[in-house]
């Protein structure tokens, strides 16, 4: 990456920022949205509005192109599956704290990769499942929906990971063409027993999944994209950390939630464990 100067940098963090906060506002809507539309008619309709926008990317396809954007969106289809499916027994700020584990899981997996692992992802995740274990400790204990979070992170992790040595290889709109359509077809699998039945309530809910697909689906990849021309990875991943915070403020103003006392202490710790685990000394 080429240095930025002071502006593009502030410009670049701005953005990113903003994509967070972009993020932020999506669990209070899908936690919402749930109430009325199952996970498997949420997301055929969210990505196919999504799709509909990029399809002029999709001029210039090849082999290579089809073969990766199908691998990363049938990854994404099933860790947006299982978040969605979890949220429907959980809060949205305590599925957006969960959601942010991936940011620990990267380096976990990077092991199998052959990648080195650092004391500081060690104490994070020590950090992390306290934090866990006490957010259990309000309500019922763990929940099916906890873990079906857990693993959506887990996902998202394995997805970064493939992200990075693909990416460079397509066209960003491009490859996120592919992955999105991906997600319609598996999409319109899933939901065929439910689509018909559900037409009225997604006529209600049509301005929520307008935004969905169009704000929090392609605005973030193209803030991410632009955004981290000018800021370094490293930071990016610590600004990324900002997206719990952001999804527990609007699911208070939108829904109303509060995590209570061991919730939002449990939340701290896993806001805390993602910083540590993404913390780079000045000189390193």
């Amino acid at each position: 990456m080429i240095a930025a100067s002071p502006t593009s940098h502030r410009k670049g963090i701005f953005i990113l920022l903003l994509t967070t906060v972009i993020w932020g506002t999506s669990f209070p809507v899908l936690k919402d949205t749930l109430s009325s539309l199952p996970p498997s008619v949420l997301i055929l309709v969210r990505y196919s509005i999504a799709a509909i926008a990029l399809l002029p990317w999709l001029r210039n396809l090849n082999g290579k192109l089809l073969r990766d954007g199908a691998l990363l969106g049938s990854i994404l289809f099933f860790e947006t599956g299982f978040a969605l499916t979890g949220m429907e027994t959980i809060s949205a700020s305590r599925s957006a704290f969960l959601v942010g584990m991936n940011v620990i899981f990267v380096p976990l997996i990077g092991i199998f990769m052959g990648r080195p692992l650092a004391r500081r992802v060690l104490i994070a995740t020590g950090i992390a499942v306290a934090g866990i274990s006490i957010m259990s400790l309000e309500g019922s204990g763990i929940r099916s929906g906890d873990l079906l979070t857990l693993v959506s992170a887990l996902g998202i992790a394995i997805y970064i990971l493939l992200l990075e040595a693909i990416a460079p290889r397509h066209s960003f709109l491009a490859l996120a063409s592919v992955q999105i359509w991906t997600m319609v077809l598996l999409g319109g699998l899933w939901a065929v027993p439910e689509m018909l039945s559900q037409a009225v309530e997604i006529g209600d809910r049509l301005p929520q999944l307008i935004y969905l697909g169009l704000v929090v689906t392609i605005g973030p990849l193209c803030g991410q994209a632009l955004g981290q021309r000018w800021v370094p990875a490293h930071e990016a991943a610590l600004l990324y950390t900002m997206e719990p915070v952001f999804a527990t403020l609007f699911s208070f103003l939108i829904l109303g939630e509060g995590l209570g006392l061991r919730g939002a202490i449990g939340a701290a710790c896993i806001l805390v464990a993602t910083v540590v685990s993404q913390y780079r000394q000045q000189h390193s």
